[in-house]
């Protein structure tokens, strides 16, 4: 099968978008493990209003196990800095022991030995659990709010079938009040709207703007009136969504501002959001919560961030009024808040909540007299056999899972592939159960370079294309399968399930494979943040090559050899399959379906999956960085 995709289309793509049937959990193999240790989860209140935060759960909520990165390397500034701090610097940093809980939380460190002794983590039967604990250790849920910096609805498969919709489900039983988007807008706009209005709380976005043009249009007005006027919260201003919110808790106003992911237009098809418009809109962030402090008089300015880190970071140091940063989008576990001073003198915490339903933050505010007196902020790993099932939510994941496949819920910008004859009439859960091969290895993918779960995407690819060089986005959503585990349907739609998931194979020469993974390390390897796309580097199958981080655009990528040994001909063109699209539709099939024929057909005899060999890159000039640690490959 062969699927063109324009040269110029894909150049443009790689240089910007690399940016509960038998309740699994009841059956892990860690509940024989150790206890929690004593209080392990007590949180007792510090203050007089609770915030609880979650973030980049990317559809998962079932208890997973996912690996943190070995290689997380900060640049510039962010040199060493964290979250740019991986293994036991991080542990030395955050005032952690090795071989813990929090070990195995934060860090790769014994990974499979840990998850095997600990189990699995996140969940939301446990984390609503959690949630319920902490907001009674609070006094009650009136003194408490619950936020999410997006990256919530997109992830599983469940999520991708229902469009959102068990997701949206799932929080409101969690109980979450606020929260902020990115892969949310990766649905088509009906289907955002449609999810914002069964979402019980508040979707905000300080930068999620409608275009000019569609304030024009008859279309897009008659579907703003559809959904009761989401997607149109303020005419004059453009703003989509409401771009802020004032929450009265236990006699304190706190204001929460949203600020969605600002590279969404470039790193996303913008098919699927053709009316609204994203950016930074630092100036316009600058100006409004200048505009709150005089008007509204909150007691508390907290940002409700999915900009990443090191963006949020510098956002905090140039906007003066914020007391706290709750960020998203490059899923680091941050245990403790980094403190800026911003350019009024005054003090702001940065933090991030990790992914996948890890961890649960909590930052204690204490307001009093009308002014902020302190804060509090401590962050607790979700380890799911510590933590009891919450009866409603387990119940709600059963009734769900147990849902038909069919023609109907699976609607895409290609039917066709979705419409696929052997998953009609089974259950989700049938579908998703189904075993495909045993790992011969643990199976990653976060870190910034080339991860085992990654290149099995890039060799199904080039088995589907027959291809010399597969490239797969440098996404940091995928769970974790463990050495001698299953690898499950399940498994591989967390790595791949999004509405636009076609693959293709196209033509380039050297020398544009070349400039193309130029472009994509600029946007991870500029010193400045608000340059980066914050996530990690395209995957490359079929080819190693060399990278050095701290060189300039043009200069950091060099020894480029074929699995072969025949050096990349800058001349010569080559057979290039991918996946995952920001621009026109592919005809290839679905990654997912690719993905589950290669592993079916290459297991062995005993149906185990062996790859002969990982495309790591060789790294020069990282081994004194913080953030590089017992790298696969070469460095220096």
């Amino acid at each position: 099968m062969s699927s063109k995709i324009d040269r110029r289309d894909f150049m443009k793509l790689m240089g910007v978008g690399a940016a509960v049937g038998a309740v699994p959990w009841a059956a892990s193999r860690a509940l024989s493990g150790p206890k929690p240790p004593e209080g392990f989860y007590d949180v007792p209140m510090k203050g007089t209003v609770r915030l609880l935060h979650i973030t980049d759960v990317h559809g998962q909520l079932q208890p997973v196990y996912f690996r943190e990165p070995n290689v997380n390397l900060g640049v510039g500034e962010a040199f060493g800095r964290p979250p740019h701090l991986v293994g036991k610097k991080l542990l030395a940093a955050m005032g952690m022991k090795p071989n813990t809980p929090e070990a195995y939380a934060y860090t790769y460190l014994n990974f499979t030995e840990a998850a095997h002794k600990y189990g699995r983590t996140g969940g939301f039967p446990q984390i609503k659990t959690l949630l319920d604990r902490l907001r009674e250790q609070a006094g009650g849920r009136d003194k408490t709010l619950t936020l999410d910096s997006g990256d919530l609805w997109q992830g599983s498969a469940t999520a991708l079938w229902t469009r959102g919709v068990d997701m949206v489900e799932a929080s409101n039983i969690l109980g979450l009040d606020v929260m902020v988007g990115h892969w949310e807008f990766t649905y088509k706009e009906n289907e955002v709207l449609n999810n914002v209005a069964l979402f019980k709380g508040d979707f905000i976005g300080q930068n999620v703007r409608v275009k000019p043009d569609a304030l024009m249009s008859d279309e897009y007005m008659a579907l703003v009136e559809q959904y009761d006027g989401r997607g149109l919260y303020d005419e004059d201003k453009g703003y989509a969504f409401q771009p802020y919110v004032i929450k009265e808790i236990n006699g304190a106003r706190i204001c929460i501002v949203g600020q969605a992911f600002p590279r969404t237009g470039n790193a996303n098809p913008q098919e699927f959001f053709p009316d609204w418009s994203f950016g930074l809109r630092e100036d316009d962030m600058i100006e409004m919560v200048q505009e709150i402090r005089k008007e509204e008089k909150p007691d508390a300015i907290i940002l409700l961030s999915h900009n990443g880190m090191d963006v949020d970071i510098k956002m905090a140091q140039r906007v003066p009024g914020l007391n706290a940063v709750l960020g998203g989008h490059t899923h680091d576990g941050m245990p403790k808040p980094i403190k800026v001073k911003n350019v009024e003198g005054h003090e702001c915490w940065v933090t991030n909540a990790g992914s996948n339903g890890k961890f649960v933050g909590v930052l204690d505010l204490d307001v009093r007299d009308g002014k902020l007196r302190g804060m509090h902020y401590k962050q607790l790993p979700v380890i799911t056999d510590w933590l009891p099932a919450d009866k409603e939510m387990a119940a709600y994941l059963k009734q769900m899972r147990s849902k038909v496949y069919d023609k109907h819920i699976v609607e895409s910008r290609r039917s066709d592939l979705f419409y696929n004859e052997d998953r009609l009439g089974k259950t989700f859960e049938e579908i998703l159960s189904e075993k495909l091969a045993i790992a011969d290895r643990t199976l990653y993918r976060r870190g910034n370079f080339m991860g085992t779960w990654d290149q099995v995407l890039c060799n199904a690819l080039r088995w589907e294309f027959d291809a010399d060089i597969a490239l797969s986005p440098g996404v940091r959503w995928g769970t974790t399968t463990l050495e001698g585990d299953w690898i499950t349907m399940e498994d591989l739609m967390t790595q791949c399930a999004m509405t636009y998931g076609e693959t293709y194979v196209t033509e380039m020469t050297g020398q544009q494979i070349h400039d193309m993974l130029e472009g994509v390390a600029d946007n991870l390897f500029d010193p400045d943040p608000y340059l980066q796309s914050g996530g990690d580097m395209v995957r490359v199958g079929g080819m190693d090559y060399t990278i050095e981080p701290a060189k300039k655009l043009g200069e950091r990528i060099t020894h480029m050899v074929l699995d072969d040994g025949s050096p990349l001909d800058p001349e010569k063109t080559y057979k290039v399959a991918g996946w995952a699209t920001v621009n026109r539709v592919p005809e290839g099939r679905l990654m997912w379906d690719v993905v589950r024929d290669y592993i079916l057909e290459n297991r062995d005899e005993d149906k185990v999956l062996r790859l002969k060999k990982i495309n790591v890159p060789t790294l020069v000039g990282v081994s004194e960085n913080p953030g590089f640690a017992d790298y696969a490959g070469k460095a220096s």
